[in-house]
């Protein structure tokens, strides 16, 4: 690694790093939080059999998860427009990520819930609670430990994901990266450096994970 290499690598990493924590974080929790509640609600509407809904979910999910990530941005960002329906780049990137999260964690959430066994929905039932209310007092806080490994999974793999925010012009570490590739030409040594700090955040991520897995195991079981 040349001398020249070495000060490239020195000046950008904060001109990458800043962009992660002003974009990317913010970009993966507004759309992961969302996400979530679509999630949610798509899962009850499932397992709670709401007629019509329940197949408007099954349509959702059959074509998020059908198509490329990269695809449904550029509907978003570009294809929206020619009818009329014009959003900034960051704000169609966490429409985008919102629903394909929610697509994903919605058969998570629904797995989840199912394996709860169907006894505790009737204890609910003969101790006077309604469905809602069964739901949320005995079914999801149990569905919720189940679901808590693979939902933090789609949270690190979103991380990832948010470097596809850069095809649609939003300045995030991806982004950041190439501008500075293309005026140094140091290509290879920016994008592993850049690759190395995607891994730092997923790494702390998975820290967090682990920490909460073990405390919500000495709660009850994860």
């Amino acid at each position: 690694m040349s001398e020249r290499t070495i000060e490239v690598l020195v000046d950008s990493f904060w001109k990458i790093l800043l962009p992660g924590l002003r974009m990317t974080l913010p970009m993966t929790a507004l759309s992961f939080s969302a996400g979530l509640v679509i999630a949610l609600i798509t899962a009850l509407v499932q397992v709670g059999r709401v007629p019509v809904l329940r197949q408007l979910a099954r349509v959702y999910i059959w074509i998020i998860r059908g198509t490329p990530l990269l695809v449904q941005l550029f509907v978003v960002f570009y294809g929206l427009p020619t009818v009329g329906i014009r959003t900034d780049a960051f704000t169609a990137a966490v429409i985008m990520f919102s629903i394909n999260t929610g697509a994903y964690a919605a058969e998570t959430i629904r797995a989840a819930i199912e394996s709860v066994p169907p006894g505790q929905l009737e204890a609910g039932w003969c101790a006077g609670l309604t469905w809602g209310q069964t739901m949320r007092r005995i079914i999801l806080p149990q569905a919720m430990r189940t679901a808590f490994p693979p939902l933090s999974n789609s949270l690190i793999s979103l991380v990832k994901d948010t470097s596809l925010a850069s095809r649609i012009t939003v300045v995030e570490m991806m982004q950041q990266t190439k501008m500075i590739a293309a005026r140094t030409y140091e290509h290879f040594a920016l994008y592993c450096e850049v690759a190395v700090i995607y891994l730092l955040f997923c790494t702390v991520l998975t820290g967090l994970q682990q920490l909460c897995e073990r405390y919500m195991s000495r709660r009850g079981g994860v």
